[in-house]
């Protein structure tokens, strides 16, 4: 369910954002099909992981979608 005046994609279309942005592929808007993807914050240059939230917007039609990057987390049992 979406939030008033904010324009989120469908599940499937966050799920496959989520996974090429994980995987370092190039991201486009799969609602609009613009290459104008904005990540906050960057990818750092040297490739390494950024740890926390990750925000991916579309520049044309503005769709976003926001997860928790912890691809440097250790998920050891405590």
């Amino acid at each position: 369910m979406g939030r008033r005046h904010v324009k989120e994609y469908r599940p499937d279309e966050a799920l496959a954002l989520i996974s090429a942005d994980r995987e370092g592929r190039a991201i486009h808007c799969p609602s609009c099909g613009s290459e104008a993807m904005e990540r906050t914050p960057e990818r750092p240059a040297e490739g390494g992981a950024t740890l926390g939230r990750v925000v991916l917007t579309c520049g044309q039609c503005a769709r976003l979608v926001a997860y928790i990057d912890r691809a440097g987390v250790s998920t050891s049992p405590r």
